[in-house]
């Protein structure tokens, strides 16, 4: 894995000095920041009271496992329920859903819905419905949203979704639990809203890929098509927030998350995390960011506000960066004079006739860059043979490049991981002989020159192939 790591624990607001990550601010109320970064004594939590008069420690809790030290951040859960007015005022919210909205709002868009499905006939228990919707709603909100369907007047989409309520109203969740297509999954459970709301929680989206750091190939970042980011923390499973989160990002970033259960563990300690839970985020060129550690919420809302702030602006340096390396690429492509290997031009640059084929592998579009830099700069020194890939000259010597991540069992030929915990690798390749010497000092142009004399005055021993060699 290439590049500097930025960012880091520090202060609140998202800030780590010059050109770091800056939290773009709320909403300019006065209420409390919902992240704050943990010292060395862990995370710091806020104060405050139930909304709702609701146990909110298994939502809250899922976030931060262990981490809180037993603590409740909210202080107690005690507090009095809402006034008929506020629920009268908050169920108008439940949003009217028509078919064109279900089609540009619903279908595919990666946010969990959940759905009550009704006729004007069918007023008895309506309000009560409600009332648990928007109590859920509340609940999750940040996480799902909330709307109902006149199966009146939108009859042909309640039909052809299967959900016209027929004698009674039902309830439905958009679901993502089961594949990356939303799927409407019928609640026929007791009409309370702890049990609605553990059925939300069920079906958030499932697009993060829970993995062990043991076993992560950092390496691979530069190889897809969106940033990527991680989730570090305590939980044994993959916390709602963060699947909130992969479902509102979802085709915008690739999501991961890992269990760790302290810094000290080696897979935090490569990653330079200080403090859990933490996120960790990597541009396709490889560059890695430490956005936030130590991260502690107010409660669910905020903390899907603040994380989404924090991927907007990761993902607006993605785009700087994509910007940037697409323009750099075509200056440097056009610059360029080392062939890539592969198996439609292997006999012409590194075939029998050629005594030595210089190859640097390169992981990511850096290490090329890098190889190609050095190759170029050396093969014009003196000490070295200029190639002539072309000809059929047995003094030739072949300076190439060859992509790793496409060629990984031409590299198994010399060693038996194909050298995946390397970026950029440089091997003296005989094929004649079927013989090969793996170069073992730090890439500058001083030592990559040793090496190519060496080779060429013959002061390096070769080693056979473990097997052939194969392109594709």
């Amino acid at each position: 894995m290439c590049g500097d790591e930025k960012g880091g624990p520090g202060q609140s607001g998202f800030t780590s000095g010059p050109g770091g990550w800056q939290h773009m601010g709320g909403d300019g109320s006065s209420q409390t920041s919902s992240f704050s970064f943990g010292g060395p004594g862990g995370s710091r939590f806020f104060g405050g009271s139930s909304f709702f008069g609701f146990d909110y420690n298994d939502i809250f809790s899922s976030f931060f496992g262990g981490g809180m030290n037993h603590q409740r951040p909210f202080g107690g859960f005690s507090g009095s329920s809402r006034s008929q007015s506020q629920s009268r005022s908050s169920r108008k919210s439940i949003r009217a859903i028509s078919s064109d909205v279900f089609k540009k709002e619903i279908s595919d868009k990666g946010i969990t819905w959940l759905l009550l499905s009704y006729t004007p006939a069918l007023q008895q228990g309506k309000q009560h419905y409600e009332s648990i919707i928007d109590e859920v709603a509340g609940l999750l909100q940040g996480a799902i949203k909330v709307g109902r369907i006149n199966c009146e007047t939108e009859y042909s989409l309640c039909k052809d979704l299967g959900m016209h309520p027929g004698r009674a109203l039902r309830l439905f969740v958009y679901s993502y639990k089961r594949n990356e297509k939303g799927s409407l999954e019928e609640y026929k459970g007791d009409l309370v809203a702890k049990n609605v709301k553990t059925f939300c929680q069920d079906h958030l989206p499932r697009f993060s890929r829970r993995v062990s750091l043991y076993h992560f190939d950092l390496s691979s970042s530069n190889l897809e098509k969106y940033p990527r980011v991680i989730l570090l923390s305590t939980r044994k499973d993959t916390p709602v927030i963060w699947r909130a989160l992969s479902g509102l990002y979802h085709k915008r970033f690739s999501f991961y998350d890992a269990e760790v259960h302290d810094v000290s563990e080696p897979g935090a300690k490569q990653l330079g995390v200080d403090a859990l839970p933490a996120i960790i985020g990597w541009l396709p060129n490889g560059e890695k960011h430490i956005l936030k550690s130590g991260i502690s919420v107010k409660d669910l809302k905020s903390a899907i506000k603040d994380l989404s702030l924090l991927l907007d602006s990761f993902e607006k340096k993605n785009k700087k960066v994509a910007s940037s390396q697409a323009s750099k690429n075509q200056t440097y492509s056009a610059q360029r004079k080392l062939p890539l290997l592969t198996a439609s031009n292997s006999d012409a640059l590194c075939g029998d006739k050629t005594p030595v084929c210089i190859i640097g592998a390169f992981r990511s579009c850096r290490a090329r860059e890098k190889l190609e830099s050095l190759l170029s700069k050396v093969s014009q020194k003196s000490l070295t043979r200029r190639p002539n890939v072309a000809s059929d000259s047995r003094d030739s010597v072949s300076y190439i490049v060859l992509d790793a991540t496409k060629q990984p069992l031409f590299l198994c030929a010399f060693d038996k991981s194909g050298y995946k915990s390397s970026d950029n690798i440089l091997v003296a390749f005989k094929r004649r002989k079927g013989k090969f010497a793996a170069f073992s000092g730090d890439m500058t142009v001083e030592e990559v020159e040793k090496f190519i004399s060496s080779v060429l005055n013959g002061d390096i021993q070769f080693t056979k192939t473990r097997q052939k060699p194969v392109l594709k």
